[in-house]
Parts: C-alpha cells; sequence; structure tokens
C-alpha cells in the first residue's frame, strides 16, 4: 500500500494460479464426496433437445467461475494502485511548484490510502466468500 510500490496479487497470473488452484480443489472434493452424482449437477431440467446446449453452457459457467473471481481480484488491485500512483506522481510535480501545496495534497493521497485498505478487506472478503459458496455448492447433493 505504499506509493510508487508493487503488489503482487495485482498480476493477473498469479490470481489465475490462485483461483484455477481453488476452484480444480474444489471439484476434486466435490468429485470425491459424491462420485459420479457430481456430475448431475451439470445436467438441468430442461427438454431433452435442449439438454446438449444447456450442459455446455453450465460446464462453461462452472469453468468461468475461477476467471471471474481472478480478474475482479486484479482489476480492483490494479485499479486501486494506478490511482495512488497517479495522484503521488502528481504530489511529487507539485512539490517543484510550491511546497506548501504538498501539505494540502498529503491529504489526498492519505484519503486515498485509507480508501485502498478498505477496498482490500473488502475484495478479501468478497473473494472468501465466493469460495465457500463455490464450496458450499460442491460438498450439496448435485440438484438443480
Amino acid at each position: 500500500m505504499t506509493p510508487f510500490g508493487i503488489a503482487l496479487t495485482s498480476h493477473i497470473f498469479i490470481m489465475l494460479f490462485l483461483s484455477l488452484t481453488l476452484g480444480f480443489s474444489i471439484f476434486l472434493i466435490g468429485l470425491f464426496t459424491h462420485n459420479i452424482d457430481f456430475f448431475k449437477l451439470f445436467i438441468p431440467e430442461c427438454p431433452f433437445f435442449l439438454l446438449p446446449f444447456l450442459i455446455c453452457i453450465e460446464i462453461f459457467s462452472y469453468i468461468i467461475r475461477c476467471f471471474s473471481l481472478a480478474i475482479r481480484l486484479s482489476a480492483n488491485i490494479i485499479a486501486g494502485h494506478t490511482l495512488v500512483y497517479i495522484i503521488a506522481g502528481f504530489i511529487i510535480n507539485v512539490i517543484y511548484i510550491r511546497l506548501w501545496f504538498f501539505l494540502i495534497f498529503v491529504f489526498l493521497i492519505a484519503a486515498v490510502l485509507v480508501l485502498e485498505i478498505g477496498v482490500a478487506f473488502l475484495q478479501a472478503y468478497v473473494f472468501t466468500i465466493l469460495v465457500c459458496i463455490y464450496l458450499s455448492d460442491s460438498l450439496k447433493t448435485p440438484s438443480h
């Protein structure tokens, strides 16, 4: 959370690795818990002619969960760090104009950093809740 610092979790590949690992683990937990019945999760109740199409959609939506977790978290972290970087760069440029402007804009960067800490906690909460929901779906009896 320091200006001009770097957050490892803002890299999409690290977040993709984390979310894909969690998603694959949750899939395996569901598979080991319910055996072959776990695949009933992907078969909705619908007319027979729609079944192949809807099974593909269900599988795609199950896989896309991992990517949405990673992209959501990375995008929010990158946006916050970009905002802090821009404001810190602006403050450094303002120091060259008038030193007392610096005192005014320090409060701005402090407010943004407090906001970023709040966003970090919120993103951790959302990530944890979504993983718990996905795990709960995997552990419940597969049905629609």
